[in-house]
């Protein structure tokens, strides 16, 4: 058996009193359970767990079954996993929430009445914007040029979203109007000079 002191102190990962952890080695899942919700991770190299110190450690031995591709790549998998864990981990304890301003004369958004999680927008086009928001997340207008996303989901989906809205109305560079994110600056470009 390999002792889990050789291997770096950076995939080592400290997990919180709160959230338990399930680890079935045959299918090589490892599973995190919160006060709120649970995830699971498919595995592609071993760990070791240390329960009474609340410790994962992340190997960069491939599961059995491996291909020769997999044994190259082993310490690219070992710093991917340790990323995704620490990821799941966050996205268990709080709550994710990203902002977004509207940014130009007569820009808003409004949530839609009949519908839950559609939003209109109004971005200087002929016509209203509609967008569907996932089911797992929430909206909140604050002052028609803020929208708030926020809920108990994947950074991934909730990053996506944001995209996705933003892409409704890309900030132009001469005036900066458009979709931005919280605190995001822009470098504006001059026009021409007469």
């Amino acid at each position: 058996m390999i002792s889990s002191n050789k291997f770096k102190k950076k995939h080592t990962i400290k997990i919180p009193k709160s959230i338990k952890l399930l680890y079935c080695d045959k299918k090589n899942i490892l599973t995190f359970i919160g006060s709120s919700q649970t995830k699971s991770l498919k595995l592609k190299v071993k760990i070791f767990l240390e329960p009474m110190l609340n410790l994962i450690t992340v190997t960069n031995i491939p599961v059995s079954g491996a291909s020769t591709t997999d044994f190259k790549n082993a310490k690219k998998v070992q710093g991917t996993t340790v990323a995704k864990i620490k990821q799941i981990l966050t996205e268990i304890t709080y709550t994710l929430y990203h902002k977004l301003n509207l940014v130009g004369v007569g820009y808003r958004v409004f949530p839609y009445e009949s519908l839950d999680n559609q939003l209109y927008f109004k971005l200087g086009y002929s016509h209203l914007i509609y967008f569907n928001v996932p089911g797992d997340l929430n909206t909140h207008c604050q002052k028609f040029t803020k929208l708030f996303l926020y809920g108990n989901c994947s950074f991934d989906s909730l990053t996506q979203t944001a995209a996705q809205i933003r892409a409704c109305k890309f900030p132009e560079p001469y005036k900066g109007k458009g979709i931005l994110h919280d605190q995001e600056t822009i470098t504006l470009k001059k026009g021409k000079k007469i």
